[in-house]
């Protein structure tokens, strides 16, 4: 325990400063949200810092946890990584500030002062995107000696990514309201601020670009916790490569299932209302990644027969 503390203590700590920001910032926010009476698009108004500030916990979390596994210090990585906090905190402060004026910071050109706001948040996304990936290429030229490991924090990475880019249809021009001074929406064939699930708020009347982001950009953790999961409990039964391989597969059905959910949504389809055609994809999905997985199991028995024969 003693150990394992002391590691963390040496993760890289811009990022760890700023996970304990937001740390701090999601506890004012929950505060705020029981305190504060304030509704915007029809949710409370301190309910997007909240949810910006935990997801922020988690992302700068489990990138300082990538960055320790590197063998060799990377310069390049770490500059990646406090970018990515510098570009974390302009994000952070527009959404607070504009709680603070009671008004929205996404989508908002109501005025020039919002409208600079909104760009600015935009431009530090696009540089936050440029550092992630600059961390992504660094990982996967650098050796690690657990190659589960490595395939997990890779294609955790590579999908996250993938998780940011399934948010651009949110700002073009077919995602305009018609509403003056509103220049996107999270909603597809519905207004934003209608019905929503609890807490994340995604629509139950339309579609909701928001699912297929979230799910994209929590590859980050759900990756690598599939991997250390694979080898507490199968380590024994499946060797490395099989491992490996299971989360090859399993990465490839989290990337297909980010891109269904976004197809879902571009369509105005609700996550919990789904078509017959939405149904039959993710049977498709579902009985693919199966058999893929029972494929890779099974080739380790075969092999295995055949060692013992």
């Amino acid at each position: 325990m003693t150990t394992t503390m002391h590691r963390v203590a040496h993760w890289h700590r811009p990022l760890m400063l700023f996970v304990s920001a937001m740390a701090v910032l999601a506890l004012v926010s929950a505060v705020g949200i029981i305190a504060d009476s304030r509704v915007l698009t029809g949710v409370p108004i301190w309910l997007k810092p909240f949810k910006f500030s935990v997801s922020f916990v988690l992302y700068g979390t489990t990138l300082a946890w990538m960055l320790s596994l590197l063998p060799r210090r990377s310069r390049i990585a770490e500059w990646a990584g406090t970018v990515i906090v510098a570009m974390g905190v302009v994000e952070m402060a527009v959404i607070v500030g504009q709680v603070l004026r009671g008004t929205t910071s996404h989508f908002n050109g109501t005025t020039s002062l919002n409208a600079a706001l909104f760009e600015l948040m935009g431009a530090a996304i696009m540089v936050l995107f440029a550092a992630h990936l600059v961390i992504g290429i660094v990982v996967l030229r650098q050796p690690l000696a657990d190659r589960v490991a490595k395939y997990a924090v890779g294609l955790g990475l590579g999908l996250t990514l993938l998780g940011m880019l399934v948010a651009i249809p949110m700002v073009l021009p077919s995602q305009e309201p018609g509403i003056e001074g509103i220049s996107g929406a999270h909603s597809v064939g519905v207004a934003d601020g209608g019905p929503g699930l609890p807490l994340v708020g995604w629509s139950t009347t339309g579609g909701d670009l928001r699912i297929g982001h979230f799910v994209g950009m929590h590859a980050l953790q759900a990756l690598p916790i599939l991997a250390i999961l694979l080898g507490q409990f199968l380590g024994r039964r499946l060797d490395e490569r099989t491992q490996a391989r299971l989360v090859i597969v399993a990465g490839g059905a989290y990337g297909a299932l980010t891109m269904l959910l976004t197809w879902q949504a571009l369509r105005g389809q609700p996550l919990l209302r789904p078509d017959a055609l939405t149904l039959a994809a993710v049977t498709a999905l579902v009985v693919s990644t199966a058999a893929a997985a029972g494929a890779v199991v099974a080739r380790r028995r075969r092999l295995k027969m055949a060692l013992a024969a």
